[in-house]
């Protein structure tokens, strides 16, 4: 049995990526504040819905994912229905394994993780980092359960604050380009759609051929830039705006915010 504690936005599409990688509902088990969310969950998913305690009791598997300014208080609420014997997957950004192993009574297994929106779509990139207590089977445990969803890498803990600004924050970034492509696209004549269309499929395939064809990202945009090109021209703004900088700033307050995070 798998609880997953917390159905927000990330814990219902680890929700719904577990059932689409076939477990089935009677082995999960969720957890919400709301009444109607409660009944909201039972029928779109047909899982069980319980509070916090009575899923911490019936699980051998528990997934942490509240928000991290809450985490104090589940931890409290669990800890006495949590044994040695429990597998404890925190999603929560910027929450330690250390955090979690120090609310909790014995040495209980810690595996931290951030994940990413793209779970929805069996796409997600998730990293995963081992606590104190944490072993090998653990990992592997987690790792069985997140694969079918998308991609999982083992990092150092110490890079979890990095990884939640890059690839857990990663998505926002995407759409953010995507939405001043197509505005781009509007400004000369295109239509909405057919602006949107003509993004996505490029941004689409550009990943593929990144992922697929394992070279440099170097070097594929130099095999579209063109000398005296459109694309030189473009990507000359684009350095005279300070985009790379830019990205730069930004993805490391993103970590910043996350170690803040992590601080209380």
């Amino acid at each position: 049995m798998i609880a997953i504690l917390g159905t927000g936005k990330m814990g219902e599409a680890l929700l719904s990526g577990l059932l689409r990688a076939g477990l089935r509902s009677e082995q999960i088990i969720a957890t919400a504040r709301r009444p109607d969310r409660a009944d909201a969950l039972r029928e779109r998913y047909g899982v069980a819905v319980a509070d916090n305690a009575e899923a911490a009791k019936g699980a051998e598997t528990l997934i942490l994912a509240v928000k991290p300014q809450d985490m104090q208080t589940l931890l409290a609420e669990i800890a006495p229905y949590v044994p040695a014997d429990r597998l404890v997957i925190s999603v929560a950004a910027g929450i330690t394994t250390g955090f979690v192993e120090s609310r909790l009574e014995g040495q209980v297994p810690v595996v931290r993780v951030m994940s990413n929106t793209p779970v929805l779509v069996d796409e997600a990139m998730s990293v995963i980092s081992a606590g104190s207590y944490a072993s090998e089977e653990h990992l592997k445990r987690t790792e069985a359960l997140l694969s079918p969803v998308g991609k999982v890498l083992r990092i150092p803990e110490s890079q979890q604050d990095a990884a939640t600004a890059l690839s857990g924050s990663g998505p926002a970034y995407f759409f953010y380009l995507v939405e001043a492509m197509v505005d781009a696209g509007i400004l000369l004549g295109m239509p909405r759609a057919a602006a949107l269309d003509m993004v996505t499929q490029s941004i689409v395939g550009a990943a593929i051929m990144l992922r697929d064809s394992g070279e440099h990202p170097v070097i594929l945009r130099e095999a579209v830039t063109s000398p005296g090109g459109t694309t030189i021209s473009a990507i000359a703004e684009l350095e005279r705006h300070r985009v790379r900088a830019a990205f730069l700033d930004a993805i490391e307050a993103a970590r910043d915010r996350s170690r803040r995070l992590a601080s209380g």
